[in-house]
């Protein structure tokens, strides 16, 4: 079982990460946004807890830099229905604190801003989770106001007709390369990357 991984991060997106070990291994780690937002310059020394999911097809390691986000995302896979790549869209879009309170508190608003994550599949969740989750509800970790930030950039762009899905991808694009925009600079950012409306 792999659980962590520390070296030199080669590569970051939005999405994945590579590292290279001392031994001279590099693994790629999908990632979720949140995780992109708080990694150290490219040629920086990291460490990610990871998390190993093996399938017929594939394995995958998936990388978060606290105990918080590994958690989460472990837990939301015990739930029917939720697969590797849903619970990374859900921590891609909110926060795992902001999460975690959402499927403990029951915020469908919050909960269907997930592509892909309608009104009945998040009351599903909510049932089959609150429980599981209770313990980390209310925790939060530093570095999560960019994290919000995000999450507002993506609100925004939903306000002017744009899908969430778009949304998301825009935001993502924004914040690849060099320094990462805020606030409405972000939102603007998003806007020059983003498709027609569909």
């Amino acid at each position: 079982m792999i659980s962590r991984i520390r070296g030199t991060l080669l590569r970051r997106d939005t999405d994945a990460a590579e590292v290279m070990t001392a031994g001279g291994v590099a693994y790629e780690l999908d990632i979720p946004l949140d995780v992109f937002e708080r990694l150290p310059a490219e040629g920086q020394e990291v460490e990610f807890l990871t998390h190993y999911v093996v399938r017929e097809d594939e394995a995958t390691l998936y990388g978060f830099l606290d105990e918080m986000g590994r958690s989460v995302f472990a837990r939301l896979l015990t739930a029917n229905g939720v697969g590797p790549r849903l619970a990374l869209n859900m921590l891609s879009t909110l926060r795992p604190e902001r999460l975690v309170n959402a499927i403990v508190e029951r915020d469908y608003v919050a909960l269907t801003r997930v592509s892909g994550l309608g009104k009945k599949k998040a009351e599903q969740l909510a049932v089959q989770l609150a429980d599981r989750l209770d313990d980390l509800a209310g925790v939060t970790h530093i570095g999560a106001p960019q994290a919000q930030g995000v999450e507002h950039a993506v609100q925004a762009l939903m306000a002017l007709g744009y899908s969430q899905a778009d949304a998301n991808v825009a935001v993502r694009k924004a914040m690849e390369g060099g320094q990462a925009p805020v606030g409405v600079d972000l939102i603007k950012a998003a806007l020059a990357r983003i498709g027609p409306k569909k």
